[in-house]
């Protein structure tokens, strides 16, 4: 099979690689439908994220069953699957609790920018639909694998609540979820914070009340001017960055919560400085299997459609042609097509 690997900061190439294999009893291989790069992919390909050896890229994927290990039930070949960027068996305590990101038995995805894929705890990670849904489904089904998942989460763990007021700091694919993910929690002001005229429409669009262009110190102080001298009763985090963070944190009323789901970089907290604010803070990697049957659902319904993120499509050979566009901004994310 073909797929992309990394070899080097700004170098990754489509290249032969081995087909995937049944490795234990547990495992699944899937035939990709489509698959996509991810904002977090541009963290190695900047060289912020070390690369000690050429490995293979991608953690988002929908497609169909190959092939099933022994003991791998409620699956056959033939199934049209969504899965999570990280595995869970479901059945763990982690995973009963609702944390399947952080399953005893977790493995994080990290080669499906390919055309055939091993899916480990593959009955507890994949969910399937009703046949093989219409191939206009499929970009926001993609999304649910992790930006639109991750975005929910976001949500989640910020207690977004019907009523309420809600800053989304990012703009990139997992912020633009964010915010649907907030309209469809009942927030009824979203004020997403973004400096790119065609995602600030795209947020509009989600479902976004105000946009804020300012960051750092100006935007936390807009963010306030906006609610009244008191900040937001809920921020989504959607970057991972020292400064994102501080922003969310700054511009929490006290009492609120920040949900914090891009993987932080550099980010240091000051814990007095958290302790005096009375803002509540959770994230991590989202727990995404949590949210996945009712985020199939609402796609198939035409409820929410976080396929729109996806403005640039490709061949799955030209995938570094996807990070270079979403490096220099030119895409928010890129749908590769084997």
């Amino acid at each position: 099979m073909r797929g992309a690997v990394i070899h080097a900061p700004g170098d990754v190439r489509f290249e032969t690689l081995d087909d995937p294999k049944i490795l234990k009893p547990t495992d699944a291989i899937i035939r990709t439908a489509v698959t996509c790069v991810c904002g977090s992919d541009l963290w190695p390909w900047r060289g912020l994220d070390a690369v000690d050896e050429p490995r293979p890229m991608g953690h988002e994927y929908v497609g169909f069953v190959e092939e099933v290990g022994r003991d791998v039930t409620g699956l056959r070949p033939g199934q049209f699957v969504v899965g999570s960027f990280a595995t869970s068996d479901n059945s763990c305590p982690h995973c009963v609790n609702g944390f399947q990101s952080n399953c005893l038995h977790r493995e994080f995805m990290s080669t499906c920018q390919a055309e055939y894929v091993r899916i480990p705890n593959a009955a507890g990670t994949l969910v399937t639909s009703d046949g093989v849904p219409d191939e206009r489904f499929w970009p926001g089904l993609l999304a649910n694998s992790d930006v639109m998942g991750t975005g929910w989460y976001a949500a989640d763990a910020a207690e977004v609540r019907p009523g309420s007021t809600a800053v989304v700091v990012g703009d990139g694919a997992v912020g633009l979820c964010a915010v649907i993910a907030a309209k469809e929690m009942g927030a009824e002001r979203i004020i997403a914070m973004s400096r790119h005229a065609n995602r600030q429409k795209l947020a509009l669009d989600f479902g976004a009340t105000d946009i804020v262009t300012e960051r750092g110190e100006e935007g936390v102080a807009r963010i306030k001017e906006l609610t009244g001298g008191i900040g937001a009763d809920s921020v989504l985090e959607c970057v991972g960055t020292a400064e994102s963070m501080r922003q969310a944190l700054h511009s929490t009323r006290p009492g609120g919560n920040v949900g914090f789901v891009g993987v932080p970089h550099d980010v240091a907290i000051d814990g007095q400085e958290l302790f005096f604010s009375h803002v509540g803070l959770r994230g991590g990697p989202a727990p995404v299997r949590r949210y996945l049957p009712d985020l199939v659902e609402r796609v198939l319904t035409g409820r929410i459609d976080p396929g729109k993120v996806f403005d640039l499509t490709l061949p799955l050979e030209q995938v570094a042609d996807g990070y270079r566009a979403m490096n220099e901004r030119r895409a928010v994310k890129a749908l590769l097509k084997p």
